[in-house]
C-alpha cells in the first residue's frame, strides 16, 4: 500500500494549492502566493504532513522545466532583441549591489571570515525568475518591454551568479578553474545560438507542414525542451531551466506556437505548476536561532529585498527605462526562491557558510518568494492605464494577425499551385 501513497500526496498537493490559490485571488493576490503558503503549511514547517520524495522532487523539476518553456515561447521575440544589451546591464548591476550589501551586512555579525561573508552575498546575487513568470503570465504582462527585460536579465543573472560561486569556491580551494567554467558557457551561448538558427529554421518551412497531426509537433517539442534541458545542464554546468527557456524562445514565432503554449499551459495547470510552488515551501525547514541570528535573519531579509530593487531598478533606469518600468523590473527580480537554497547547501558541504547561517537564508528564501508576486501585483497596478504596455500589446496583436493573414495566404497560394499541377496532369 506505501507504494502508491504517492496518489494521496499529490492530490492532496492539488486540493490545497487550488484552495489557497482561490482564497488568495479573492484577497486580490496571485494565486501562486496560496501555492507557495500551501507548501509551507503541508511540509516540515508547517503541519507536517508531506515530506519530500524523490517523486515530488523530480515532478517539481519537470514543472519549472515547462514553466519556462512556456515562458520563451510567449517571450516577444524582437522585445527581447531590443532589450538585450539593456538586460546584461541589468543583470550586472543586479548582481554588484547584493554581493556588496550581502557581504557588508554579513560582515557586521562575522568579523575576520571574508570568504565567509562574500559566500552570503553570492548568494543574495541569485534569482529565481520561475515565481516571477507564473506571476507576470497571470497579470497578463509576461510579453511587455519590463517583461522582457526581467526574462533577458534572469538569464544573464544565472550565469553572473555560476561565475561568482565559481571564483569564490575557486579562491577556498573547493572549486573548479574559472576558465573552463567560462569556456564552457561561452561555448553554451554559441552552440544555443547555432541550434536556435537551425531548428527555428526547420520548425518554419518543415514542421509546418503537419497540420494532419499536430500531436506529433507537440512530442518533437517537448521531447527537444527536455533533451536541451539536460544538455545545458549536464554538459555545460548551466541551469536546466536556461536550456528549456532556450528552446521555448527558439519556438517562439513558428506557426504552431500558439497551439503548444495551449497544450502545454493545461499540462502545468494541471499537476506541474502546482507541484512545483508546493515543492518549494516543502523544502522549508526552520531551524532553532539564536537571538544573534534572529537580527541577522531580518537584516538579511531587508538587504535581499532592496538590493536586488536598487541594483535591477537602477540598471533600467540607466538603460532608459520609465521610473514605473525601472521599479517593476526591480521587484520582479526580488525572489530568491530554490536557488539561494541550493547556493547556500552549496557552501555549506564546500565550508564556506556556517550551518547556522542557513536559517536566515531559509527566512530569505519564504519572505522573498511570497512578497515578491504581492509587490508585482502592486506595481503593476495602477489608476491610470498604462498606455505603454497597450500600444506594445496592440502592436504584436496586429503582428500576429498579419503572420497569421501571410501564413493563411501561403497555403492558398500552395494549394492553388497543386490544384494547377493536378489539372494538368490529368489533361495530360
Amino acid at each position: 500500500m506505501d507504494s502508491y501513497w504517492f496518489l494521496i500526496q499529490l492530490a492532496v498537493i492539488l486540493l490545497c494549492t487550488k484552495i489557497l490559490g482561490i482564497l488568495t485571488k479573492r484577497a486580490s493576490l496571485p494565486q501562486v502566493v496560496g501555492a507557495l503558503i500551501a507548501g509551507v503549511l503541508l511540509g516540515p514547517a508547517g503541519f507536517g504532513l508531506i515530506g519530500q520524495t524523490d517523486f515530488l522532487n523530480e515532478v517539481a523539476e519537470l514543472g519549472v522545466i515547462v514553466l519556462m518553456f512556456t515562458a520563451g515561447m510567449e517571450t516577444d521575440l524582437d522585445g527581447l532583441k531590443r532589450s538585450g544589451k539593456a538586460a546584461f546591464v541589468i543583470a550586472l548591476i543586479g548582481v554588484l549591489v547584493p554581493l556588496v550589501m550581502g557581504f557588508g551586512a554579513a560582515a557586521l555579525f562575522n568579523r575576520g571570515e571574508f570568504l565567509q561573508n562574500v559566500f552570503i552575498g553570492v548568494i543574495l546575487t541569485a534569482t529565481s525568475v520561475s515565481i516571477t513568470v507564473e506571476t507576470l503570465k497571470e497579470l497578463g504582462k509576461l510579453s511587455t518591454r519590463s517583461g522582457n527585460a526581467i526574462l533577458g536579465a534572469a538569464l544573464i543573472d544565472d550565469v553572473m551568479g555560476i561565475v561568482a560561486l565559481t571564483i569564490v569556491t575557486s579562491m577556498a580551494g573547493q572549486g573548479g578553474s574559472l576558465g573552463l567554467v567560462l569556456v564552457k558557457i561561452v561555448l553554451f551561448f554559441a552552440v544555443s545560438l547555432g541550434v536556435g538558427l537551425l531548428l527555428h529554421k526547420l520548425v518554419n518551412h518543415w514542421f509546418s507542414r503537419w497540420d494532419t497531426d499536430k500531436r506529433r509537433f507537440l512530442i518533437v517539442a517537448f521531447s527537444l525542451c527536455l533533451i536541451y534541458a539536460y544538455i545545458s545542464e549536464a554538459f555545460f554546468g548551466v541551469a536546466d531551466i536556461t536550456g528549456a527557456y532556450i528552446m521555448g524562445v527558439i519556438f517562439a514565432g513558428t506557426p504552431k506556437v500558439a497551439y503548444l503554449q495551449n497544450r502545454f499551459d493545461t499540462l502545468s495547470c494541471m499537476l506541474l505548476s502546482p507541484v512545483f510552488f508546493a515543492s518549494i515551501g516543502l523544502k522549508v525547514e526552520l531551524p532553532q536561532m539564536s537571538r544573534t541570528i534572529i537580527l541577522f535573519s531580518l537584516l538579511l531579509i531587508a538587504v535581499a529585498l532592496v538590493s536586488k530593487v536598487i541594483g535591477c531598478g537602477l540598471g533600467a533606469k540607466l538603460c532608459g527605462y520609465s521610473g514605473k518600468d525601472s521599479l517593476r523590473v526591480g521587484v520582479g527580480m526580488v525572489s530568491r526562491g530554490e536557488v539561494a537554497l541550493i547556493v547556500a547547501n552549496k557552501g555549506i558541504s564546500s565550508g564556506l557558510m556556517k550551518e547556522e547561517f542557513f536559517g536566515p537564508v531559509v527566512l530569505v528564501v519564504i519572505v522573498t518568494t511570497v512578497v515578491t508576486p504581492i509587490l508585482l501585483k502592486l506595481v503593476y497596478k495602477s489608476k491610470e492605464k498604462d498606455y505603454s504596455d497597450l500600444e506594445e500589446s496592440a502592436l504584436v496583436n496586429r503582428y500576429e494577425d498579419l503572420a497569421d493573414f501571410d501564413r493563411a495566404t501561403q497555403m492558398l497560394l500552395e494549394d492553388h499551385d497543386n490544384l494547377q499541377s493536378q489539372s494538368k496532369d490529368e489533361k495530360k
